[in-house]
């Protein structure tokens, strides 16, 4: 282990032929190959409707039709999320920003591993710690809030998963914006992939009428089927209140693919490329290797294991995997070495000794997170949002 930390170290300050880690995973359907899978969902421009994610690429040196089945977002998401539970489990020590809310009897937490734009977003700027201090003029969140690009301390101290996954200050009004790109990238494509289609809709076996209910003061109520707008002038389709029969349309399906592959790396430009103010050279050395060992540690969590869920319909079995170093090329070719990190096990070894490491060169990492609670109006808004209210009483207000 301390041979692979010394080589992750030099190759995170560039002082090494090593330029990058590489990973190549293939994955079929649980079903087997040629089973649908369900990619995502999103809204395309061109249509203005809902649509899946097609293009052309080069795999292999030939010109090959894909689908994304997992963005790099959503796959960082997921490192995140295997992070967020591992240190919840007392397996791993990973500082963070904690943001507790109590709604509607609820208990609520949001960290800066799960929020959309990690310790940038709006919640924690609008959060309080437990003295009532705006977060943005206690000493973390001041630090957080002033670092740039020649000093990013702060972030390693207090939310160093967010050096790893990128980072955009874009609710923070500043002539210079902070943005620290993504060191680690992955994501899922199906190759050669031909779509399917389906039939939605639902049955009623009380036959009730598909269409025709009138809101009211306390719910709803049936009406005719002429169509008349009813007192509260707003007549709508018993689908709207979750009743009534819809019939069969022909809706988009999964995809068939070839191949299913998965593709992420750990730049080691971009760790070297960060910057930790007038800290020692040791310092710096151990955290951008810290910061390797994290992004290895997050890939391993989430995705070593045998098969993955990406959504409804999209289970997948993990049929290889090969990790390596990739090098200076020589005569026109990158030059590869396998490395030996198949397990999550291993890569929280990794991280562990890194961390040693990091601690001995001056670092201070808290075992507790930032603990933090929403302003009176983030409070109250998030109440408002768990507050269930019948059909009705929106419609009065």
């Amino acid at each position: 282990m301390e041979a692979l930390y010394e080589r992750l170290a030099e190759a995170a300050s560039g002082l090494s032929a090593d330029g990058a880690i590489r990973i190549v995973a293939q994955y079929e359907p649980v079903a087997g190959v040629g089973a649908p899978v369900a990619p995502p969902t999103v809204k395309l421009k061109e249509t203005d409707g809902p649509g899946q994610l097609f293009e052309d690429r080069w795999v292999g040196g030939q010109r090959t039709k894909v689908v994304l089945l997992d963005q790099r977002q959503s796959q960082a998401n997921r490192c995140e999320t295997a992070l967020l539970e591992a240190v919840d489990l007392g397996d791993a020590v990973v500082p963070h920003l904690a943001l507790h809310v109590t709604a509607e009897g609820r208990e609520l937490r949001m960290t800066n591993l799960d929020a959309p734009h990690r310790s940038r977003d709006a919640y924690f700027r609008d959060a309080l710690d437990e003295a009532g201090v705006k977060f943005d003029e206690t000493d973390t969140g001041r630090a957080l809030r002033d670092a740039g690009t020649g000093d990013v301390r702060a972030f390693l101290e207090s939310a160093p998963s967010d050096l790893v996954f990128g980072l955009w200050d874009s609710h923070r009004k500043r002539r210079v914006q902070l943005k620290v790109p993504r060191t680690y990238t992955s994501e899922m494509v199906g190759l050669d992939p031909l779509s399917g289609k389906r039939a939605a809709g639902r049955f009623d076996s009380w036959n009730f009428p598909g269409d025709n209910v009138e809101l009211t003061a306390d719910g709803w109520r049936p009406v005719d089927g002429t169509g008349k707008k009813g007192s509260k002038g707003k007549t709508l389709k018993a689908s709207a209140v979750g009743h009534g029969m819809i019939p069969p349309v022909e809706g988009m399906g999964g995809v068939t693919v070839r191949a299913i592959e998965r593709n992420a790396t750990l730049a080691m430009a971009g760790l070297r490329a960060l910057r930790f103010g007038d800290a020692s050279k040791e310092y710096v050395r151990a955290a951008r290797a810290l910061l390797a060992a994290l992004a290895l540690l997050g890939d391993r969590l989430a995705f070593a294991a045998p098969a993955v869920r990406l959504r409804s319909g999209c289970d997948l079995l993990l049929v290889s995997e090969r990790i390596e170093w990739v090098g200076r090329g020589r005569e026109g070719v990158a030059v590869t070495e396998s490395l030996e990190l198949d397990t999550a096990a291993q890569a929280l070894q990794l991280f562990e000794f890194a961390r040693s490491r990091a601690e001995e060169a001056g670092l201070v990492w808290s075992k507790d997170p930032v603990r933090l609670r929403p302003n009176a109006q983030v409070q109250q808004a998030i109440e408002r949002s768990f507050r269930l209210e019948g059909i009705g009483e929106a419609e009065g207000e």
